[in-house]
């Protein structure tokens, strides 16, 4: 199959941009600050991983529609948060999404210096309306300010941890969206123990074994037994 290179020498497959923009249609605007991230990514995955080397070749349809996906869920939504945001996803993708949207911004956490400035970068490159926050989670929600829509990660903790850091948005009106991975039940049975939720699991587009868990509720069962580790 055809390949096309970067300047990295790096795989991209058309065919899998092809399924990716299927699955999960952009305006041209969109896609063509999409392509301007995904050449950034690449350039930097060399010094600075950002994603998985294995998972390159499928980036589009591996990570960007599967950020993309988050939008049909809260359609409404302007003011994101995306906790632990590292290599950009979901944030930058939903940034560049919402780029067109008045009054939209994506606020982009991320504790690890490399890759705060790998966020600025891309967010510069793309014009993306977002705001890249040096620091840490627990640190976020005095930062942040505003009131949010929609708080997100992926990839970042397991859902009892996050559900912990969601939880002081989610007090405040914001829906909350989790990337999680086919461990899913195990990790909500899990959450359970800690908080009562009402869960609302939606499997992903882009296929394989992935879950999205919606949250519009979170009280703790336990305060004591939580644990505010802030890993991002």
């Amino acid at each position: 199959m055809a390949k096309v290179a970067t300047r990295d020498s790096s795989p991209i497959l058309p065919s899998d941009k092809s399924a990716a923009l299927a699955l999960t249609p952009v305006s041209r605007e969109t896609e063509a600050r999409l392509d301007r991230y995904v050449g950034l990514l690449v350039e930097w995955q060399a010094k600075t991983n950002l994603v998985a080397p294995s998972t390159l070749p499928h980036l589009w349809t591996r990570h960007i529609s599967d950020s993309l996906q988050l939008l049909d869920l809260a359609p409404t939504a302007k003011t994101w948060v995306d906790l632990g945001s590292g290599g950009g996803f979901p944030g930058v993708v939903l940034a560049c999404a919402l780029a067109e949207t008045p009054g939209a911004n994506v606020h982009l956490v991320e504790r690890n210096a490399k890759k705060a400035a790998f966020l600025r970068e891309a967010v510069r490159v793309t014009s993306a309306v977002a705001t890249v926050h040096l620091a840490g989670i627990g640190d976020s929600v005095d930062r942040i300010g505003s009131r949010v829509d929609c708080v997100t990660a992926r990839a970042l903790a397991p859902l009892h941890q996050l559900v912990g850091f969601a939880e002081p948005f989610v007090s405040g009106g914001a829906k909350a969206l989790f990337l999680k991975g086919q461990d899913v039940e195990a990790e909500l049975t899990e959450a359970t123990k800690y908080w009562n939720i009402e869960p609302r699991l939606h499997s992903s587009r882009t296929g394989g074994h992935g879950w999205i868990v919606e949250l519009d509720r979170i009280e703790r069962r336990n305060p004591s037994a939580i644990t505010h580790g802030d890993r991002a």
